[in-house]
């Protein structure tokens, strides 16, 4: 054989093996094609992002599109954030930040959640139109931007039309606030000293009071003296004495510190004070 032969010979050898692999199938032999690196197969566990990894995507996206006012695609990634949330254990940093967003959008002109566009008649004041839609006068106003109570005729105004409701559940100090019987807002709380002074069951809002006056013990402290512990805002249940208020006391939110009422922050109280009207249900579980 001659030298240049053998190396035709050998490269086509090289060649053919780098794009066949040999299989034996009965008495024949088959050539099969090789398969690129780059087909191998993939193991999608690995490649796949994990739920919390997602859920964190989802929620940062939420965040971008809420900056370019796209509403519709704000909520979609909040609800498929908390439906995944649902078997994590990060739920209540999921949680935290949907309803930080939920609240932004309410408290904005944005077109978002279950409202109407109500345009301001001659002889309308926000008490006539809280009244038509069982809202309150302040959600009208932080809806709409307004430092005052003033309205003009023509003027368009954003309504909720959502049922407000609310959770309290005792052991794990949170009191959460529903939307058309879904998820708006977590906020913590402070309930009894002993699991029996806050009682559990159904109870409706009867009463709203802002710096309210604590009748104790016989005596009738006004708001702002230091014995006054129920902060800004009183939320009366339908059972005498008892209710949701703030606290001049921030340190107990989280623990079982009061004689039965549930404590919120300030802050946080006189939010939801806005948020919800007379006769929204609350629900108190152990």
């Amino acid at each position: 054989m001659k030298k240049t032969n053998f190396y035709a010979i050998l490269f086509s050898f090289v060649f053919c093996s780098a794009s066949f692999l040999y299989a034996q199938e009965g008495s024949s032999v088959v050539l099969t094609p090789a398969t690129p690196a780059s087909a191998q197969p993939i193991d999608r566990e690995q490649s796949l992002p994990s739920d919390k990894e997602r859920a964190e995507t989802l929620l940062q996206e939420a965040r971008e599109f809420l900056k370019l006012g796209q509403v519709k695609e704000v909520e979609d990634r909040l609800s498929e954030a908390l439906t995944l949330g649902d078997r994590l254990d990060t739920l209540s940093e999921i949680r935290k930040v949907v309803g930080e967003i939920n609240t932004e959008l309410l408290f904005s002109k944005k077109e978002a959640g279950a409202h109407e566009m109500y345009t301001v008649k001659p002889g309308d004041s926000l008490a006539k139109i809280a009244k038509k839609y069982n809202t309150t006068i302040g959600l009208l106003m932080r809806s709409n931007g307004l430092q005052n109570s003033i309205i003009r005729v023509e003027e368009k105004l954003k309504v909720s039309t959502a049922e407000y409701s609310i959770r309290v559940d005792k052991s794990d100090h949170t009191l959460t606030l529903l939307s058309d019987g879904k998820f708006f807002k977590a906020y913590p709380v402070a309930v009894g000293k002993t699991n029996s002074l806050t009682p559990v069951g159904s109870f409706s809002i009867d009463s709203k009071l802002e710096n309210p006056t604590w009748f104790h013990k016989g005596k009738a402290i006004p708001s702002g003296e230091p014995e006054n512990i129920l902060g800004t805002r009183w939320l009366g249940f339908s059972i005498p004495s008892y209710g949701i208020h703030g606290t001049t006391l921030p340190e107990t939110i989280g623990s079982d510190a009061t004689s039965g009422c549930i404590r919120m922050f300030n802050k946080d109280v006189e939010e939801l004070y806005d948020i919800i009207p007379i006769k929204t249900w609350v629900t108190i579980t152990d």
